[in-house]
């Protein structure tokens, strides 16, 4: 019965305690349901079903992107969790060897990174890949791959196309180049090929594999994503799958550093508003 009268006096005048005069909450059950989960759940489902790796930020970000929608990542994680899709926890590797210098550059074309990974194949043959990375936009320059050891020829050939995709016949101001202290980059040959290209050779200290994290990463990165599950019969089969392995990471894989865009997406947006930016201030 609703008196419109405090209940505190009412309790006075009858003599009873106020906390049996309050209605019990309900409470909400451990595991609920909001409308649209389905609809949530069916959009999840279409982005792990090809990107199993994916943890709930990353699901979030193709989410949205494919469907429009603007789910934050907590929704995204409790779908996830219902429907017994979230990944286990990995505790990252502690090696003790600190790195206190940031790899990330301000800008695109300041600092370029490269690394290399080998892929074990099922019948003994191996592959290996060798990738440039700018060390702003995250987009991997260009590639090499070869079913042998690579060389400094290869890393030769990765330089050239790598100038090639961002300049024409030489970079037109200094670019460094970090890498590892591997002989197919220490090689003269290599280091003369970059001071043609206006590239500065830069390694890493021999025991600090991290002051080159960011390709570090990136290898981390194919390795769950696109080595994890592959198939491997050959190092033909292999060598087959690697282009859609770099055109995925750099048009459709979300990065953290970037927003979740893609690299390209990054640029796009960047460049975009770079132009729009322009016409205002002309305009102004």
């Amino acid at each position: 019965m609703i008196t419109g009268q405090k209940v505190a006096p009412i309790c006075r005048v009858l003599g009873i305690s106020r906390a049996c005069a309050y209605r019990e909450s309900v409470g909400r059950p451990e595991h609920y349901a909001c409308a649209e989960d389905r609809v949530v759940a069916a959009q999840i489902r279409t982005i792990i079903r090809t990107r199993s790796s994916y943890g709930a930020r990353r699901v979030r970000a193709m989410v949205n992107r494919a469907f429009g929608t603007g789910y934050n990542v907590k929704r995204i994680q409790r779908v996830m969790a219902l429907n017994g899709w979230t990944l286990p926890q990995r505790t990252r590797r502690r090696t003790g060897r600190a790195h206190t210098g940031v790899v990330q550059r301000p800008a695109s074309n300041e600092r370029w990174c490269s690394d290399a990974l080998e892929i074990a194949c099922w019948n003994g043959e191996i592959v290996q890949l060798g990738f440039a990375l700018d060390c702003h936009d995250r987009e991997c320059l260009a590639h090499v791959v070869a079913a042998r050891d690579l060389r400094g020829a290869d890393i030769q050939q990765l330089m050239r196309a790598a100038v090639l995709g961002r300049f024409d016949a030489a970079a037109p101001y200094p670019i460094q180049w970090l890498s590892d202290n591997g002989s197919i980059y220490t090689a003269l040959d290599t280091v003369i090929t970059a001071e043609r290209l206006h590239l500065v050779p830069t390694t890493t200290p021999a025991t600090s594999p991290q002051s080159n994290g960011m390709s570090e990463a990136v290898v981390n990165t194919l390795r769950r994503d696109c080595i994890t599950g592959a198939e491997f019969s050959t190092a033909a089969a292999v060598l087959e799958q690697i282009p859609a392995w770099i055109a995925d990471y750099n048009a459709v894989a979300p990065h953290s550093a970037l927003g979740y865009q893609s690299p390209l997406q990054y640029r796009q947006s960047r460049d975009t508003l770079a132009i729009v930016t322009a016409e205002t201030e002309a305009m102004g």
